[in-house]
């Protein structure tokens, strides 16, 4: 996996997730130019499974000023490509009470190809969020003490 063109950190905010995909994403027009100068938007994204297909709702992403013909809407839904026993798979989970689909990040393979990695995530209440953020603060206090033990 290459370097990430960009990554919805507002989903490990606010979701536990529980497993990840790899999908390809249907692009239009001189979409993939934008992509490449990252100029795009996780903002309140999500996917939604319909008659068996996936689709990306909310996904920004800018028109590319240099294309000659403007782009149609910048943040209109967009097919995912997965293999239909991955689709069949994700209906079986995402049927179950609390679970959504959310793109995690978005980047360009080894061959090139833009790439979307979906999660299957579970909402996280309030006093979740409180925890996993202390948490962190005492994972960075623990890591600062050793640091400064090795000195």
């Amino acid at each position: 996996m290459s370097d990430a063109i960009a990554t919805n950190r507002k989903a490990y905010q606010n979701y536990t997730i529980l497993e990840k995909w790899e999908c390809g994403i249907v692009l239009k027009g001189a979409e993939v130019k934008s992509l490449r100068a990252g100029e795009v938007d996780f903002k309140d994204s999500f996917a939604r499974l319909e008659d068996g297909e996936i689709y990306l709702y909310n996904f920004y992403i800018a028109p590319y000023l240099q294309a000659n013909v403007l782009e149609e809407e910048t943040d209109r839904p967009r097919k995912l490509l997965l293999h239909k026993r991955e689709i069949k798979k994700l209906i079986g989970k995402v049927v179950q009470k609390g679970l959504a689909l959310v793109p995690t990040k978005m980047y360009f393979n080894k061959r090139g190809i833009a790439k979307v990695e979906l999660a299957l995530a579970k909402g996280r209440k309030h006093y979740d969020k409180r925890e996993s953020i202390q948490k962190r603060e005492m994972d960075r206090r623990l890591d600062r003490v050793v640091k400064a033990m090795r000195k």
